[in-house]
C-alpha cells in the first residue's frame, strides 16, 4: 500500500497584530445576560492568565477566508515543487466559510472551488471538497485525503484549513478575546515509500450531550440584536471533555501505530487555551506511567496566534518545516502526533512519520 507523504507546506498569518488594548473599551455580559461591572483591564489580565494568549491576527477588512487560503496554498505548491494542474483533490476545512465584512457565512460557491478558482487551476478533473468539522477540520480533511490516496483515488491533494473568526464572535462576549484569523495548508502525495508520513489515524465524534458545548447563538447583550449569531463557546464543558477524551484517543493512535511515548519526537496539539493544552499533553503522558514531559515536545502558538481553529496545526507544521519556530526541528524518521478537538464534539488525531 503507498504512504501519504507531505511533500510542501505554507501558511498564511494575517499582519494585523491584535493585542489587549484592542478589548480595552469592551462591554462585556455574562452567560446569563447580566453585564459585568469590572474594569476591563482586571478582565483582560485575567484571560491572559487562564489562557496565556496576549496577541491574536486578523486579517484586514479587505480580505477574505480564501485569500488566505490562496496564499497558504501558493507556497505549498511552491515548496511542494510541483504545477498546479497536477492537483487531483483540494480539500478545504473551515467552520464559517466565507465570512463577509458584517459576519455573514457563506459556502456557496464552497470554498474548495474559491480556492481552485483563485489560483488559476484548469483541470476539470481536480475534485473540490469542503469540510466542516469544527476546529479537527484540518485533520480530518488529512484523513480523508490519505484514504484517497490509499484506495488509488488520488496522487496529490492539497489540505488547507481556513479560517477568520474574528467575524463571528460577540462583541460582548469575553471569550471573542480567544478567536483568531489565519490559514495553513499542505500538498500530501502519494509515495511508494513504506512506513513513512501517515501512519495511524483515528476520530472520535460524540455527538449526544456534547454536540452543543461549541454552537452559534444569539448575543449575551440582551439589547444587542437577537437575530444575528455569533460562535459561543461553553468552556468549562469542552475542558472536562477534552481532558477526558483526547488524551485516550491520543494514545489508541499511537497503539495502532505501534509506537510509545518515547517515539514522539512532536505533538502538535489543536489551541484554543493554553492551560487546556498543558494539561492534555500531560494527561497524556501519565497515560504512560509519566508524571513530568519535556514542555519542547509540544510546540505552542496560542500565545501570539491565537485560536485560529483549523489553521493551528497546519500552520505550526509550516512553521517548524521552514525553521521559523524558535527552538523546534522536525527530525528525520521522528514521530510528530497531531491532534484535535471541536464542534461536535469531535475528536481525532494523526500519527505521522517524517520521510
Amino acid at each position: 500500500m503507498p504512504s501519504s507523504v507531505i511533500v510542501g507546506s505554507g501558511s498564511c498569518i494575517p499582519e494585523r497584530v491584535i493585542d489587549g488594548s484592542h478589548f480595552i473599551n469592551s462591554k462585556f455580559y455574562t452567560d446569563a445576560g447580566d453585564f459585568i461591572d469590572k474594569p476591563n483591564e482586571e478582565i483582560i489580565k485575567k484571560f491572559v492568565d487562564i489562557t496565556e494568549i496576549e496577541e491574536r491576527r486578523y486579517l484586514r477588512n479587505d480580505q477574505f477566508n480564501s485569500d488566505l487560503g490562496v496564499q497558504a496554498a501558493k507556497e505549498a505548491i511552491y515548496d511542494a515543487k510541483i504545477e498546479k494542474e497536477e492537483i487531483d483533490y483540494i480539500i478545504f476545512a473551515s467552520n464559517f466559510g466565507e465570512v463577509s465584512a458584517n459576519g455573514m457565512a457563506n459556502f456557496m460557491p464552497n470554498m474548495a472551488a474559491r480556492v481552485k478558482h483563485k489560483l488559476g487551476i484548469k483541470n476539470r478533473k481536480c475534485i473540490t471538497y469542503d469540510m466542516i468539522f469544527g476546529c479537527p477540520g484540518w485533520v480530518e480533511a488529512m484523513i480523508l485525503a490519505d484514504d484517497l490516496i490509499k484506495l488509488g483515488k488520488a496522487k496529490t491533494i492539497l489540505v488547507i484549513g481556513g479560517e477568520t473568526l474574528s467575524r463571528v464572535t460577540d462583541p460582548f462576549d469575553r471569550n471573542k478575546m480567544i478567536f483568531a484569523d489565519g490559514a495553513g495548508a499542505v500538498v500530501l502525495q502519494k509515495s511508494e515509500k513504506e512506513n513513512v508520513g501517515i501512519i495511524a489515524t483515528n476520530t472520535v465524534c460524540d455527538n449526544a450531550e456534547e454536540l452543543l458545548y461549541l454552537e452559534n447563538s444569539h448575543s449575551l447583550n440582551p439589547e444587542a440584536d437577537q437575530e444575528k449569531m455569533y460562535i459561543r463557546m461553553h468552556g468549562r464543558k469542552i475542558y472536562e471533555y477534552a481532558l477526558k477524551n483526547v488524551p485516550a484517543a491520543v494514545k489508541e493512535t499511537m497503539e495502532n501505530a505501534q509506537i510509545g511515548i518515547e517515539d514522539i519526537d512532536k505533538i502538535l496539539m489543536h489551541q484554543a487555551n493554553a492551560k487546556m493544552d498543558h494539561a492534555m499533553v500531560s494527561r497524556l503522558y501519565k497515560l504512560y506511567g509519566k508524571s513530568e514531559y519535556d514542555e519542547n515536545v509540544s510546540p505552542m502558538t496560542i500565545q501570539y496566534l491565537g485560536n485560529s481553529s483549523v489553521a493551528t496545526i497546519p500552520t505550526m507544521f509550516d512553521l517548524i518545516a521552514k525553521g521559523e519556530m524558535k527552538g523546534h526541528s522536525f527530525k528525520k524518521g521522528g514521530y510528530v502526533v497531531m491532534g484535535s478537538v471541536g464542534a461536535g464534539m469531535n475528536i481525532n488525531c494523526i500519527v505521522y512519520k517524517m520521510p
